[in-house]
């Protein structure tokens, strides 16, 4: 079962490219005593992620944190290197946080993950957005069509600050 509104989200450890190189952060740091704004994808570089959901977030950060968002996530069941090196494609910047979650231990602790064994994936996170509050999840808007990023997407989630 996935996590409903009002569960505090799990603390665990994620990875992120700093200036130094694959740096961890703990999600209770990530989220403690901020409104962050995390979305999840299935992997880095495909069709719909780079073409649809991140670019939203990039183009949107502006408005997101004139709402008072302290942070905006992307996360992915991908290593930090290929989070780095995605987000510098994208030119994310400091606009968006490009965290792995290489072991998808986020990913199935939140119960948003499914297996994509048979298109050479491995277990991988569903399309989402998420609002939260001091590590308590406000909002989740889960996309039904995995090829669509419209529920997750970042115009939903200004509507709903």
């Amino acid at each position: 079962m996935s996590i409903q509104i009002g569960d505090k989200l799990p603390d665990v450890t994620l990875m992120y490219m700093s200036d130094t190189g694959p740096t961890p952060i703990k999600t209770s740091e990530l989220f403690g005593g901020k409104k962050v704004i995390i979305f999840a994808l299935p992997g880095a570089f495909t069709p719909t992620c780079s073409n649809q959901h991140l670019p939203g977030f990039v183009e949107n950060a502006a408005q997101l944190r004139a709402k008072g968002v302290d942070t905006i996530a992307c996360l992915s069941v991908n290593d930090a290197f290929v989070m780095g090196a995605w987000g510098e494609q994208q030119k994310a910047g400091d606009d968006v946080m490009m965290l792995g979650d290489g072991n998808g231990d986020f990913t199935k602790a939140v119960g948003l993950s499914f297996d994509g064994s048979g298109f050479g994936m491995g277990i991988r996170s569903l399309r989402y957005s998420m609002l939260v509050e001091d590590g308590v999840l406000k909002e989740l808007n889960q996309e039904p069509n995995p090829g669509e990023a419209k529920v997750s997407g970042a115009e939903t989630i200004l509507g709903q600050l």
